[in-house]
């Protein structure tokens, strides 16, 4: 029986590829920093990678699905015997490496860091590792960007946004993003890559807000505000307390298209991404019970 170890397993990506792997037979060794319940070829270890448990010697596959700098240092001084590496990362290593914010820019080198850290440590022990960059994720209620959008237009009952918000986004459901990973596992062409993983939709950020809204019943109003206004309003709301995580950057970003180009995922990982049709229950907040390892 094939043997995963899998890190970021109750994460919002991690739960799906988990259901993948056990519907597909293999054996799972996933770890997190709370037990969650056991499934029949599932064993849960509890851990970080600051301070990992016991792991198995062998494995045919490590999947990565939490934070890839942690990721890339654990792996580097690891002594598993693994020959088939996948691990998350995110299109922001390319969206923030030249933003205005050095938070975002250090989020960009860190992103950057982990993928060549990934990539080393898997060439010196002549294993495949493939990266995989997903752009906005969507479909747990854990995403940091649509859920918080779909959050904050219930509190409100409206939700506003600059005008000529018209830079084009690519959401991307949790599930596509799964079985991406799963499908990596077994293909060869993609050792020693990096993919962007779109969503199957290419549409403008207003557009995605939008239909975010149109989830929520009754749909809050959708306010278009000139930029002076709409940067007083996010000023006053940070000042009340109510802000809305948004930054001069992001703000900046809502009229430039990040779009990327999913032909090589399709080629080598048959990636087949569905349009963005987003339900209520998309955007359900859950506890965070220990996603990341």
């Amino acid at each position: 029986m094939k043997h995963a170890l899998v890190f970021g397993g109750t994460g919002q990506i991690g739960r799906p590829l988990l259901g993948l792997l056990l519907r597909d037979g293999w054996r799972v060794t996933a770890v997190s920093r709370q037990l969650p319940h056991e499934r029949l070829g599932l064993t849960w270890l509890q851990g970080e990678f600051r301070k990992m448990p016991a792991l198995p010697a062998q494995v045919d596959v490590m999947l990565s699905c939490g934070p890839l700098d942690a990721f890339a240092r654990w792996y580097d001084g690891s002594r598993i015997d693994c020959a088939r590496v996948v691990a998350f990362g995110s299109t922001s290593i390319e969206v923030k490496r030249g933003s205005s914010d050095p938070h975002e820019r250090a989020v960009a080198q860190r992103l950057r860091e982990g993928e060549d850290g990934v990539l080393a440590a898997a060439a010196a022990r002549d294993a495949g590792a493939t990266l995989l960059r997903p752009t906005l994720v969507y479909g747990a209620g854990r995403d940091a960007t649509l859920t918080r959008i779909a959050q904050l237009a219930r509190r409100w009952t409206r939700f506003p946004l600059p005008t000529h918000a018209d830079g084009l986004r690519q959401p991307v459901h949790v599930d596509d993003l799964a079985r991406a990973a799963f499908n990596a596992i077994d293909s060869d062409g993609a050792r020693g890559r990096a993919y962007a993983l779109p969503g199957g939709e290419t549409l403008t950020y207003r557009d995605m807000v939008q239909r975010v809204l149109a989830t929520i019943e009754p749909p809050p109003r959708l306010v278009e505000l000139p930029g002076p206004l709409f940067n007083l309003a996010l000023a006053m709301a940070r000042l009340t307390g109510r802000g809305t995580g948004l930054g001069e950057a992001a703000v900046l970003r809502m009229r430039t298209d990040l779009v990327f180009d999913c032909a090589p995922a399709q080629r080598d990982l048959h990636y087949s991404p569905r349009g963005f049709a987003p339900t209520a229950r998309m955007f359900e907040t859950h506890e965070d019970d220990g996603d990341d390892a």
